[in-house]
């Protein structure tokens, strides 16, 4: 049974329904809070937490549900109540099925998953085993070393939930990995893949021939000295560990499914008057033809679209850095991640975005010069990298090899071409001249790459390009 229950509800879960979902587990149960009061905890005689229920989260954006349960929804908008039960604890996990099925009955709607919330009646908890603190002391995080949180996460799609966004947050002040353990059906959000950080985090996928392995590398993992690590494999040795790879992530099929991966870089004078997001909109427009659809700081994507509401929660929160995620409609998928932080430059904001086409579509290679002019003249662009490769329409990343992306074209904006000496940006050992962009006295360039996905020779024309605007020579290469 699932440790994450949903209530997906046409209402707003009011405190009288809040209330009757807590008394699931019969009134000599305790009621605790954490997270200054985000998180409402139904505690067990000594305190320690068996179910932990985040805030409710108003959706008013379509096809969220859809995306992250493959479920459908009540129509947007929503409201979207998080319960996650204590793990390995099977009249917790009952709990929070009955938790969630008793405020759908109340508020309008229905707890995902079906088989999770069958029942109304009262959970008996008797007698059971709760984890100790420290992990249960953050909801996230199942399993807690000196070495590495671990996050257990039974959904169909690992997303950047706020209970991850707290266990992310939480193994970065404690200077230590975090692991993320799914289902071998499970699939990644490129949002998660995009912001997990180095060794030793990882995601790991359960798997019935090979154990566990690692969802983004193949690698073989066992738990070794309080973290999953890889194995050794036939003849290693400490020079040549020789990881074997799980079959699993080995069987591919080349469905004709195909992203635009575009990633850029702008930096922005410190105004009172500054509005982020514009950059994003613009690209988005010029490759889709509409707006984004949402935004969150965390997923599922709850907000209308609104760059000035980006903006003023980027504000709030300075001078610490703002990570937001940003979804397109159905019809188009597509996703983003903006970091927004403040440095000596200016604000900068990081963008990965990548849109999804299947294989009888046609991706907008055409616009994407009128795309990097848009940035590079009315949003102050430093960098831009456009890459295709062979991967999901629905941007999902699957615990199976996907192959690389294959870059289309860099661009480099007008102040830093101004910055580089002679005609060093404009004379490349490329076989094309780059494309002016913008006025001709402070131009940006645009340098157009092969983009094959089935031939990654491009790279090597990539490399070459960036040895040369670095003023490298071969030899120092």
């Amino acid at each position: 049974m699932t440790k994450d229950v949903i209530a997906l509800t046409e209402r707003m879960p009011d405190p009288l329904s809040v209330l009757a979902g807590l008394l699931s587990g019969g009134p000599d149960k305790l009621v605790g809070t954490a997270g200054d009061g985000a998180v409402v905890q139904l505690c067990d005689e000594e305190g320690r937490p068996l179910v932990s229920v985040e805030a409710p989260l108003l959706v008013q954006v379509a096809g969220e549900a859809e995306r992250l349960l493959g479920a459908a929804a009540p129509p947007v908008p929503y409201w979207w109540t998080e319960a996650r039960a204590t793990t390995g604890v099977e009249e917790a996990e009952r709990l929070a099925g009955t938790f969630a099925a008793r405020l759908a009955s109340l508020t309008g709607g229905f707890a995902w998953p079906p088989q999770a919330a069958r029942s109304l009646a009262v959970v008996r908890t008797e007698g059971m085993n709760v984890a100790p603190a420290p992990a249960a002391a953050q909801p996230a995080v199942d399993v807690l070393t000196d070495k590495a949180a671990v996050v257990i996460m039974d959904r169909p799609v690992v997303a950047m939930t706020a209970w991850l966004s707290d266990a992310f947050r939480a193994a970065a002040e404690a200077g230590i990995g975090l692991q993320i353990v799914s289902p071998a059906g499970s699939t990644l959000s490129s949002a998660v893949r995009d912001s997990l950080p180095g060794w030793p985090s990882r995601w790991i996928v359960r798997d019935g021939r090979d154990g566990y392995y690692d969802g983004l590398t193949g690698a073989v993992l066992r738990w070794q000295e309080g973290m999953f690590a890889p194995i050794a494999g036939d003849g290693a040795t400490a020079e040549d560990p020789r990881t074997p790879v799980a079959a699993a992530f080995k069987e591919t099929a080349d469905t004709g499914e195909r992203q635009l991966a575009v990633t850029f870089r702008t930096v922005h004078p410190a105004d009172d008057r500054l509005v982020l997001g514009g950059a994003l909109e613009s690209v988005w427009r010029e490759l889709t033809g509409e707006p984004p659809a949402g935004w969150g700081t965390a997923e599922p994507a709850n907000l209308p679209w609104s760059a000035r509401r980006l903006t003023d929660v980027a504000h709030e929160r300075a001078p610490e850095p703002t990570w937001i995620v940003v979804v397109g409609g159905p019809d188009r998928p597509g996703l983003a991640t903006v970091r927004v932080g403040r440095t000596k430059a200016g604000v900068e904001e990081h963008i990965t975005l990548a849109f999804g086409y299947g294989p009888g579509e046609e991706l907008p290679l055409g616009a994407l010069p009128r795309a990097a002019e848009v940035l590079a003249t009315r949003h102050r662009l430093q960098s831009m990298l456009v890459q295709v490769r062979k991967a999901r329409r629905d941007l999902a990343v699957p615990p199976r090899l996907e192959g690389p992306g294959v870059p289309v074209a860099f661009v480099l904006g007008a102040e830093e071409v101004r910055t580089m000496p002679g005609d060093r940006a404009r004379r490349t050992p490329l076989s094309e001249p780059p494309l002016q962009l913008g006025p001709r006295t402070r131009p940006a360039l645009y340098y157009p790459l092969p983009g094959d996905p089935s031939d990654l020779s491009g790279w090597q024309d990539f490399e070459r390009l960036m040895r040369h605007l670095k003023g490298a020579t071969a030899q120092d290469a």
